[in-house]
């Protein structure tokens, strides 16, 4: 496959933004490191908050496509493992646009934020629709299906403040472990035990 100078831009664009944080990356430290002049660089982006949104979008559309695909399979509780294994996945294949994303939303001007949720949202309910199939399906126990989606990509994003790529054991394996954890709390207990 055949990079762009657009795609270099952003890949070293994520990588400063990961390592040094959006505010502390400028305009001038990206176009150093691809050995471009600014100018060169603003032909292909106008700011450097419009490069924050393309990686974000970027990150997120891989994202939502690796949810929507673990969302096909029939059975709730492998669908709910497929989606938690993609999401980690997605994140350690994808880990400077995806860390960029996660920490850079709040530095998007409203408009683009506005965007970006969008996605953000369309990938929760895609897991919130796993978890009320499961509901519905008496796989798991009646459960607020917002707060058990928030839970589980509390968990899978909370990594980006301790996991990272190249780590003995992969962030899927992780998944798998969070995955035994949530379906554990998703199954019937003890009926007596649930009000206590």
């Amino acid at each position: 496959m055949v990079t762009t100078t657009k795609d270099r831009i952003l890949e070293e664009a994520a990588k400063l933004f990961t390592e040094k944080g959006y505010e502390a990356t400028s305009v001038q430290d990206i176009a150093q490191a691809l050995g471009l002049s600014k100018a060169a660089l603003y032909h292909h982006f106008r700011s450097k908050e419009e490069i924050l949104y393309e990686i974000s979008l970027k990150a997120l559309w891989g994202l939502v496509r690796a949810g929507e695909e673990a969302m096909a399979h029939p059975d709730p509780e492998e669908a709910l493992l497929r989606f938690m294994e993609a999401h980690a996945r997605y994140f350690e294949e994808n880990y400077p646009f995806f860390v960029t994303m996660l920490q850079g939303i709040k530095s998007l001007s409203p408009e683009n934020r506005a965007a970006t949720n969008e996605l953000r949202d369309r990938h929760e309910a895609n897991l919130r629709n796993i978890l009320r199939r499961g509901v519905e399906a008496g796989a798991f126990r009646p459960v607020d299906v917002a707060l058990a989606g928030r839970a589980v990509l509390s968990l899978l994003n909370w990594m980006i403040r301790w996991f990272r790529p190249g780590s003995p054991k992969r962030a899927v394996e992780f998944a798998r472990a969070y995955h035994d954890l949530i379906l554990r709390g998703l199954k019937d207990g003890d009926p007596g035990a649930q009000g206590a």
